[in-house]
């Protein structure tokens, strides 16, 4: 690993920075200090408490294992001097002086838990591709691994768990309690997040991750950036959109009750369950051009497509309003698609029976304007049926241009950019 990463001109973090990347990101890492001299080490294991952990801190190996870098369970001063010496014999005889300087100091942790993996590289067609697995030193050996795309959500990151062998255990086997796992479909969540906003990252894993009833902990962790002379717009770039977090904002309706505007998420679906049961069958028959029933509207494959959005093709904005009860509930929807072969847009907009004429439906649409600007579409456009007097005023109001299309029966509203 050396060499690779002297060949690619990457740039490898020390395990120290990686814990640091991580804990931004709200992934618990291990109490780690940086000893720069056997005096230092024994000082810093004595503060911290024995027994203590001892691993290699070097600027270029990786693989602190391969190079006898990680001692463990040290009870004792006497032990970390010996420690210290082992390591710095190791890499010396295995890889050179230079890549020794000094260790790092961690408390010993009780494995009392799975030993698990969460990694990232760069795929040359799909760009980063997520890992989750049975971890610790066997890694390669039981290859119990499963990959995903980037950005995960806690549907997805379950789906992922659940394709390895070690999810069986995880769930709690021949007496022994359960791990959080949905606090690790949180903790993967983070990680596919911290994958997707630090592009110049190249390749990252924790391993381990010990995973216990009592807790998350990340024990050791590995970065590497892409070299430095590679522009910012060549870095790979996700398969997946990541969520559209720039399009979500406070907003307040004509009556004063505050709202968020924000794009929809896949968990989302029990709000829409709810929110179309609050419609009437005009708003339906206007919305969908026929009276689509309840129980087709509400149908789960139809919302699992309608929630989880591919926001490369489009993007749907909720109108979210928090009850008294502190229950969610959404008030309107607006959606913005991409037609497929040309660079223009269609729009669709549905509020809520009781919520209209509180400018939703205009607030909707001037937003879903503005994402087509910034897609850089030509023109965005729907058909309006010739008896939907309110659509037809929202359009308009929103900067549309509305007339008679004498082709379908029907009104169209045009915005050309």
């Amino acid at each position: 690993m050396i060499r690779q990463v002297r060949e690619s001109g990457r740039t490898l973090l020390t395990e120290f920075e990686s814990k640091q990347i991580l804990a931004l990101y709200g992934i618990p890492t291990v109490q780690t200090h940086v000893a720069k001299s056997e005096a230092e080490a024994v000082k810093t294991a004595q503060k911290m408490g024995f027994p203590v952990v001892l691993k290699l801190f070097s600027e270029t190996i990786t693989h602190k294992t391969d190079v006898n870098g990680v001692q463990l369970n040290l009870g004792s001063p006497d032990d970390v001097r010996k420690a210290w010496k082992r390591i710095a014999e190791g890499v010396r005889s295995k890889a050179g002086e230079e890549h020794f300087l000094g260790v790092t100091v961690q408390p010993m942790i009780k494995l009392d838990g799975y030993e698990l993996i969460i990694g990232s590289s760069i795929d040359p067609q799909f760009g980063p591709v997520l890992l989750f697995g049975c971890g610790g030193q066997l890694v390669e050996v039981f290859k119990d691994r499963a990959l995903a795309l980037p950005p995960l959500n806690a549907t997805l990151a379950r789906r992922m768990v659940e394709q390895t062998r070690i999810y069986n255990a995880l769930k709690g086997v021949r007496g022994r309690s359960p791990v959080p796992l949905a606090a690790l479909d949180e903790l993967l969540v983070r990680f596919s997040q911290l994958v997707v906003e630090q592009p110049w990252i190249a390749e990252m894993d924790i391993n381990p991750l010990l995973a216990s009833p009592e807790r998350l902990l990340a024990l050791d962790a590995r970065v590497v950036l892409h070299p430095l002379d590679v522009p910012a717009d060549k870095l790979p770039r996700p398969a997946i959109r990541p969520y559209p977090a720039q399009y979500v904002s406070a907003w307040k309706l004509r009556n004063g009750t505050a709202v968020t505007v924000r794009p929809i998420r896949p968990e989302d679906e029990p709000l829409m369950v709810n929110f179309h049961k609050t419609l009437s069958e005009q708003s339906v028959y206007q919305r969908y051009f026929s009276q689509l029933k309840l129980d087709e509207r509400i149908a789960h494959d139809r919302l699992t497509r309608i929630c989880f959005n591919d926001y490369e093709r489009e993007i749907a904005l909720v109108v979210e309003h928090e009850q008294s009860d502190g229950r969610a509930e959404i008030l309107g929807v607006g959606r913005l698609s991409k037609v497929r072969g040309l660079n223009d847009g269609e729009f669709a907009l549905l509020i809520s029976d009781r919520w209209q004429r509180q400018g939703i439906g205009t607030e909707l649409l001037k937003r879903l304007v503005g994402i087509g600007r910034d897609e850089k579409l030509d023109r965005l456009g729907a058909f309006i049926m010739a008896d939907n007097h309110a659509m037809q005023h929202v359009s308009k109001k929103a900067g549309f241009k509305v007339g008679y299309d004498r082709h379908n029966t029907d009104f169209v509203a045009e915005y050309i950019y």
